[in-house]
């Protein structure tokens, strides 16, 4: 049974650093493409970051690039996002997916097929 689990959201002030962990089960991660997704308040979610099938490479969306790093540890099966020069606006709760019929990821979430059930992170002073 594909799971995946969130953990690592919290409060922390801004210019903060904080890293969200995926841990997932029944399947292996390296197989798939896994994706971070964030859903502020009366907001879309939108797809923060996302890193391909074995090793093809990861993408991120313009307003985190140089402050996000996606990255995955095949043997805890996890995946990571490492969060720096945390801002207000990404306050929001933090979701990874798994798009397992992609070798490419992508920042679409209508391309994955299981998710998460979020973790909060809070970015206030």
């Amino acid at each position: 049974q594909v799971q995946l689990v969130e953990s690592g959201g919290s409060l922390v002030r801004p210019g903060g650093s904080l890293t969200l962990s995926c841990a997932a089960s029944g399947f292996t991660a390296a197989d798939t493409a896994i994706g971070w997704f964030r859903q502020a308040p009366g907001k879309s979610r939108e797809g923060v970051t996302c890193i391909s099938r074995r090793g093809r490479g990861a993408e991120y969306v313009d307003s985190v690039k140089g402050r996000f790093t996606i990255t995955r540890d095949d043997a805890e099966n996890t995946v990571y996002l490492l969060m720096n020069s945390l801002t207000p606006e990404d306050t929001a709760t933090y979701y990874c997916a798994v798009d397992n019929r992609r070798d490419w990821c992508s920042l679409h979430r209508n391309e994955y097929d299981y998710w998460g059930q979020g973790t909060q992170v809070t970015v206030s002073a």
